[in-house]
């Protein structure tokens, strides 16, 4: 008794050190500070039914991304942590938006000083967007993860090039303007791929995005202002297989460009659920990357089956799961690295629960493709976008 009594005592101690050492080394000191903006020429419809809180969602995530990029690019850029647009107001002349930041500060500082600072920042920046103004139509929109064209997907390898904007989230990453990698469009300046796609060249000035259904042309460029990868990335290993990539400048939402919607971290699939994978990768192994966006339709396949000796073993880790089929088939192959892999629900609603990460070849027997589980990462995309 006394030995348990002693021991509950010394994890007290330690609790008690480890919540003082949190709270008072310098860096820790979180504050929270208001502020408003107004966002001139845009109108919500009220009447508009569901389209109405798309609108709006997607208003608050420009209102969030403008908040973030007047931080990052200022002299606080290594205090600012996040913000969150908590309320939306209709007004005469536009919409009002309340924002939270949150700010990281050693406990030193005076406040008040702060307070000055931030607001000073944010006034400032904020005159100067608005003498541009924001572009009211890129809120019309209906949320993400939705398409305009029809569902009609056979296979992605020696297969169907897929319909103009049907894949409205597919994006290519080229290096030198040459098409390396997939990626997948979440938000109006942030993407989802696969760590590898950068082991030989993390230098984000180095590589662009384009949009649309074809490389060349291209429907729209934009250049990688920032690429994060994984922290616990090691190649060759292949777990944390997952990179998030910042654009600039922002893209405007169309038909031809949408994001896709996210899971929840909580979010499971089963087995044999029909699954979708777009890219612009090789026909067969060995081949070239392709000009057009192929799409082909896959199975997701079950662990027990997929860590079976003669398919993939123990070479399937956590944050892995496998889809296609055991007969080979259709499959992702060269070039199609980094891009999505989606579901949709009962309202037609797209998610990205795959982005692709490795297998063995392309198409062969008892050797499906293997994919980053976007779920089991989510938290951590969020930690990185604000997402």
């Amino acid at each position: 008794m006394i030995v348990l009594l002693t021991v509950l005592l010394l994890m007290v101690v330690a609790v008690s050190i480890g919540l003082l050492i949190h709270f008072l080394l310098p860096g820790q000191n979180i504050e929270y500070y208001h502020g408003t903006f107004k966002i001139s020429d845009v109108r919500i419809n009220s009447n508009s039914g569901q389209n109405s809180t798309y609108q709006l969602e997607d208003l608050r995530e420009m209102s969030e991304n403008l908040v973030d990029e007047i931080f990052r690019d200022s002299a606080l850029n290594n205090h600012y942590v996040k913000n969150q647009v908590v309320r939306l107001t209709p007004e005469e002349e536009g919409i009002k938006a309340d924002v939270i930041m949150v700010f990281q500060f050693p406990s030193a500082e005076q406040r008040e000083v702060r307070k000055k600072k931030i607001h000073s920042i944010f006034i400032q920046k904020i005159r100067n967007i608005r003498a541009s103004s924001i572009n009211a139509s890129s809120v019309q929109v209906n949320g993400c993860g939705k398409r305009v064209v029809p569902l009609i997907v056979n296979r992605i390898m020696s297969g169907d090039i897929a319909a103009k904007a049907a894949w409205p989230w597919q994006a290519s990453l080229q290096s030198n303007n040459i098409h390396q990698c997939g990626a997948t469009l979440i938000s109006n300046t942030w993407l989802v791929t696969a760590a590898h796609c950068f082991k030989k060249n993390p230098n984000p000035h180095q590589w662009t995005v384009s949009f649309g259904t074809t490389i060349n042309p291209p429907l729209m460029k934009r250049n990688v202002k920032r690429i994060i990868i994984h922290e616990r990335y090691h190649s060759p290993a292949r777990e944390y297989d997952i990179a998030v990539v910042q654009i600039s400048p922002r893209v405007t939402f169309s038909d031809d460009i949408r994001r896709v919607c996210l899971p929840e971290p909580s979010a499971s699939f089963r087995p044999n659920s029909t699954v979708y994978i777009t890219g612009f990768g090789a026909l067969f192994y060995g081949g070239e990357s392709q000009n057009d966006l192929r799409e082909a339709r896959l199975k997701i396949i079950s662990d027990d089956v997929c860590k079976q000796p003669h398919v993939y073993g123990n070479d399937i880790k956590f944050g892995m799961f496998c889809a296609g089929y055991l007969e080979g088939i259709y499959d992702a192959c060269r070039g199609d690295s980094g891009g999505p892999l989606v579901i949709k629900d009962l309202k037609d609603t797209w998610y990205l629960i795959g982005i692709v990460s490795w297998g063995d070849n392309c198409g062969q027997e008892n050797k499906p493709g293997v994919y980053t589980k976007v779920a089991y990462y989510r938290n951590w995309i969020a930690s990185k976008t604000g997402l």
